[in-house]
This record gives structure tokens, C-alpha cells and sequence, in this order.
């Protein structure tokens, strides 16, 4: 064990196990947002700020979008986010869904980028919505 431990490759190898075991942990863990203009919120408050009238952008794909959505919600594929970022106001706050709240947190980033002052993205997504009985619209 003591010969294996002086190896280089060993060593080497034993560093990409450890970055590929962190790169994939990360793309299955969600993230969180940081502090400032964006924020996670529930199922519950996007519930009750659709029915006020608020803006969500649903970021999924059009087929996902019509297999059920947010009532009222607009869809923007994530792939669209950043070239339609100048379609919506900047100083209200933006809601935004997708499947579980991890393309919405990318799409949420970018409007923070784009000079967004309240971004809210929606904690686990359409599948936590579903979860918990809230309308769905077809």
C-alpha cells in the first residue's frame, strides 16, 4: 500500500475521481440563490403573487409548457432568457419556474446580470406545484 501511495499516477488519478465526483455532485444537488436581488421562494408564494397578477416566466420547453403550466405564466425556454431579457420590466419582480428550480435559478441569474432588481425563482418547480394540488393550466 505504501509503494502505491509514493506513485504519481495514483495520485493523479485519485484527483480526477475527487473533481469528477464534486462536477457531478453538483449538477444533481439544486443550488441556491445568493443574497440581493435574487431569491428562492415556495410554490405557496408564487401561488399567491400569480393570483395578484405578478410576471412568471415559465423557462422550460414548449412541450413541457403545454403538457401544464402556472396559470397566466409566459413561457421563455431558458435558451431565450438572455435574448428577450429587454421584453420585460426590470423593477417588478420576476417569478420564474421550470421543471424542479434549477434551469429557473440559471434563467434567474442571467436577469440579475441583465440588471433585474427582484428576481424570485420558484423552489422545486412545476413538481413541487403538482405536489401540493395547486391549479394547473393546459
Amino acid at each position: 500500500m505504501i509503494a502505491l501511495l509514493s506513485r504519481p499516477l495514483f495520485w493523479l488519478g485519485l484527483a480526477v475521481v475527487l473533481v469528477s465526483a464534486g462536477a457531478y455532485a453538483a449538477l444533481l444537488w439544486p443550488r441556491q440563490a445568493s443574497a440581493g436581488p435574487l431569491s428562492n421562494v415556495s410554490v405557496q408564494e408564487l401561488d399567491a403573487a400569480a393570483r395578484q397578477g405578478a410576471l412568471v416566466l415559465d423557462v422550460r420547453e414548449p412541450f413541457e409548457y403545454a403538457e401544464g403550466r402556472v396559470p397566466g405564466s409566459v413561457l421563455v425556454p431558458l435558451a431565450t432568457v438572455a435574448s428577450r431579457a429587454g421584453e420585460f420590466g426590470k423593477d417588478a419582480p420576476v417569478y420564474l419556474v421550470c421543471r424542479s428550480g434549477n434551469r429557473s435559478l440559471v434563467a434567474a441569474e442571467v436577469l440579475v446580470a441583465a440588471g433585474y432588481r427582484d428576481v424570485r425563482n420558484v423552489t422545486g418547480g412545476m413538481l413541487a406545484w403538482e405536489a401540493v394540488g395547486l391549479p394547473i393550466e393546459r
